[in-house]
């Protein structure tokens, strides 16, 4: 991989995947981008791992887009489904263990939902910030949040983009566990060793079976974000938000 995604093998059958780009602060810069590519395209392809446990840097888990890619589709340059990394621990072959014992915000938080399991950090800070710039949400946001959140919190973290700790999402009844962060990657190791005990191919099989709804919806929600970005990304207001409020 590159120096900011790394992988390293638990054994012959748990991949960790660190995501560490200080200079960025795990946002989507190009390196992370580039990481990610590569260590799912690795992973895919190899014939023995059966769980990829996905995690950050210390209070980072993943930071959502940056400053200078959000005022690029602010100015109609692309969109954010290129690449289709929004997506990559869902399209993964084997189970994803997401140990998110940092902050996850935006389009990072929701990268995390997709995995098929989540750990937070009881300290960090979760939030679906898109609409805090005047944009509606993407990166299939609308979709995963719903699934794996129930509708009304969805509605309440996509609408109002307000900031969660992850003591808080725990006392609001979410289905994952929540621990102390530092604690968050133990647990998630514990969790892959108990998915590790399995036939690989079972597993593959199962997750293929649990998360097909999912991957067949995926798409057209992603096509119906992207028309609601071509209304509300081009926004006089929202270029000047991201220019003022972005990182607060």
């Amino acid at each position: 991989m590159n120096n900011v995604v790394t992988l390293e093998e638990k054994g012959s059958d748990i991949v960790l995947l660190t995501m560490k780009d200080e200079v960025s602060k795990n946002t989507f810069s190009p390196e992370l981008l580039q990481g990610l590519q590569q260590a799912f395209s690795h992973i895919n392809q190899h014939p023995t791992y059966k769980v990829v446990v996905m995690t950050g840097y210390d209070s980072y888990f993943c930071s959502g887009g940056t400053q200078e890619a959000l005022l690029s589709l602010s100015e109609k340059e692309g969109n954010f489904t290129k690449g289709g990394i929004y997506s990559m621990p869902l399209d993964c072959r084997i189970p994803v263990v997401a140990a998110m014992q940092g902050h996850g915000i935006g389009g990072g938080f929701v990268f995390g939902l997709f995995s098929d399991y989540v750990i937070l950090g009881r300290e960090s800070v979760y939030t679906t910030n898109f609409m805090k710039y005047g944009f509606t949400p993407g990166f299939g946001g609308t979709c995963i949040l719903r699934e794996k959140l129930g509708l009304g919190l969805a509605q309440e973290m996509l609408m109002g983009a307000d900031t969660y700790r992850g003591e808080d999402l725990k006392q609001r009844g979410i289905t994952f566990p929540v621990y102390p962060r530092d604690q968050v990657l133990d647990k998630a190791m514990e969790t892959a060793r108990l998915l590790a005990e399995k036939p690989r191919v079972s597993l593959i099989t199962l997750k293929d079976h649990l998360v097909e709804d999912i991957r067949q919806k995926l798409p057209s929600v992603v096509e119906k974000e992207v028309a609601m970005h071509n209304k509300t990304f081009h926004l006089p207001e929202v270029k000047e938000r991201i220019k003022t409020v972005f990182g607060r």
